[in-house]
């Protein structure tokens, strides 16, 4: 859809007329001519559809001026350009270069697709007048914004504002915007940036070209077939005069172009160069009236006249860009977490329409589901968050509780027809990665006795207590690879014997205090090595003096 610029093709019983008249004064001339018919569905479509927004400009006005009579001066110049010919056969040169640039990425990304630039330009024609006769700035921007009327229902589509007036600066309704007339719901799913500079924006032409091109590009046409050029056509703004006339712009283009300054292109008779960037027409007889219908499944190329004989049949609904499809993992790793941590990373979806786009601003449902009491931020079990304009969406951080274990988080979007993603995550106990003693005091025993002060420890992860550690504690020698030591102080066993390694675990806050250490009878110092099974390590020193010595008896 356009912005309102000069003469529009009245819909209904006049359209069919003027259309017939149109396309019989082309084929006459040998100017491009309406496809042929394949079942009439076209001009069924056209007789008396109502309005939709299943379009990427909501099926609103469009030019309806068509191509000169006279082909190009200088034709077959898709590649080495003339440089003069008919004023009709100039293209700005900002926006010819946006056209090839869209072309060339989308040969790269989706080859058997076949979109020729001379396409993307004859919907430029018609969307906007080539961006007004190329009114852009150096970097392919729009100098005022193109918005089409509003999409109030009252001769055109009905579609309340989706984008907060963000593109259209119109918070109650949707205007189609920029170039290429993307009304703000189709570009928040299909804008690009097709001039590198970071942003998406509709009112610039590389990246209006580049969203127009991979939108007709969309599912597995391929633009070379006549049936699947229509398609793509008519999926842009469906309607049978807009189809016949982007046809022959895009014929005429195919026979010879040259490029023109920025600001010199042509735009139809009466349009006064596109001045009017937000014209609202108030809706009367004359008023342009969109004309959708259900998409055609077949070839939408009508002939100019309806064949009475054929009965008329309802094509199936081509799926709309905006209806969710499908749900789909957007690169969740494993989900793992230590008790009381969160999650090192977050579950995260990506929403696709039924053609397979990213798509967004769908309700995603994320549910912790089993026995376990991990949680989302807040301490909830669920979460819902929206796709982004990339049709991703992430769950809110989950931290882990205190139970171990498996559990499953599910996510969840659509209505209708529910898609249900589910992932494992998993809970494993702490543990402990340090060991400490409780007080630093030397340790320090006469010969033959015991050590007045008991060894305590502490083992901790991240400075909380872990429970349950196994500890083991071994008198070693000071040798540098550490053995048990069969000399100096020792533990004893249930029936009081020495014994220099024993097996112990910490209670409940982590704590643990070793059992009464024997001196020995030999001086020296000692070492007792305490150590856990992740690793961690704790030497402890033990100095045994010797006992003083007793007066000899008289």
């Amino acid at each position: 859809m356009a912005a309102q610029f000069g003469h529009r093709l009245r819909r209904g019983a006049t359209t069919a007329a003027v259309a017939a008249a149109a396309v019989a004064a082309l084929s006459a001339s040998q100017a491009p001519a309406a496809p042929q018919a394949d079942g009439g569905a076209g001009d069924r479509a056209a007789a008396g559809a109502t309005p939709s927004d299943e379009a990427a400009t909501g099926n609103s006005p469009y030019y309806t001026d068509l191509p000169p009579l006279a082909t190009p001066n200088k034709p077959g110049a898709s590649v080495n350009l003339p440089v003069t010919g008919s004023a009709e056969a100039g293209i700005p040169a900002s926006v010819l270069a946006a056209y090839k640039k869209a072309e060339q990425e989308l040969a790269g990304t989706d080859a058997a697709c076949r979109l020729p630039w001379q396409l993307l330009a004859a919907i430029g024609k018609v969307e906007s007048g080539q961006a007004r006769g190329g009114k852009v700035d150096a970097n392919g921007t729009t100098l005022s914004p193109i918005l089409g009327p509003a999409l109030n229902g009252q001769g055109f589509a009905l579609i309340k504002d989706t984008d907060g007036g963000a593109y259209d600066s119109d918070a109650t309704h949707d205007r189609a915007v920029g170039p290429m007339q993307f009304i703000p719901s189709t570009w928040a799913t299909w804008g690009q940036d097709g001039n590198g500079d970071g942003r998406k924006d509709p009112n610039n032409i590389y990246d209006a070209a580049l969203a127009a091109g991979r939108y007709l590009c969309a599912g597995t046409r391929d633009l070379s077939l006549a049936t699947d050029l229509d398609r793509a056509v008519l999926s842009y703004n469906h309607s049978t005069e807009y189809l016949r006339t982007v046809r022959s712009w895009f014929e005429y283009y195919k026979r010879g172009t040259h490029e023109v300054p920025d600001g010199t292109g042509v735009l139809p008779a009466g349009s006064g160069g596109g001045s009017s960037s937000s014209p609202t027409p108030s809706p009367s007889t004359n008023s342009p009236s969109p004309s959708p219908s259900p998409k055609p499944s077949g070839t939408p190329s009508p002939t100019p006249t309806p064949d009475p004989s054929v009965p008329p049949t309802t094509p199936p609904p081509t799926p709309r860009p905006d209806v969710f499809g499908s749900l789909e993992n957007a690169g969740t790793g494993t989900l793992q977490a230590t008790a009381g941590e969160e999650f090192d990373r977050r579950i995260a979806v990506r929403a696709r329409n039924t053609q397979g786009a990213l798509l967004a601003k769908v309700q995603v449902t994320f549910t912790v589901v089993g026995d376990t009491d991990a949680r989302f931020a807040g301490g909830r079990t669920t979460a819902t968050v929206a796709t982004a304009a990339d049709g991703t969406a992430s769950a809110p951080a989950l931290t882990a509780g205190e139970k171990t274990g498996s559990f499953k988080v599910t996510a969840v979007a659509g209505t209708t027809k529910p898609r249900t993603l589910t992932y494992t995550a998993s809970v494993t106990a702490r543990v402990a990665d340090t060991l400490t003693r409780t007080d630093g005091k030397a340790l320090t025993a006469v010969a033959g006795e015991a050590f007045a002060d008991r060894v305590t420890v502490t083992t901790t992860y991240k400075g909380t207590g872990v429970a349950g550690t196994a500890v083991t504690a071994t008198m070693i020698t000071d040798a540098e690879t550490p053995a048990e030591n069969d000399k100096g102080p020792y533990f004893t066993d249930a029936d009081g014997k020495a014994v220099r390694t024993l097996a112990l675990t910490t209670g409940d806050d982590g704590l643990l205090q070793l059992p009464e250490i024997k001196a020995g009878d030999t001086a020296g110092t000692y070492k007792l090595r305490l150590t856990t099974a992740s690793g961690a390590t704790l030497t402890v020193e033990l100095k045994v003096e010797a006992a003083p010595e007793t007066a000899p008896e008289a």
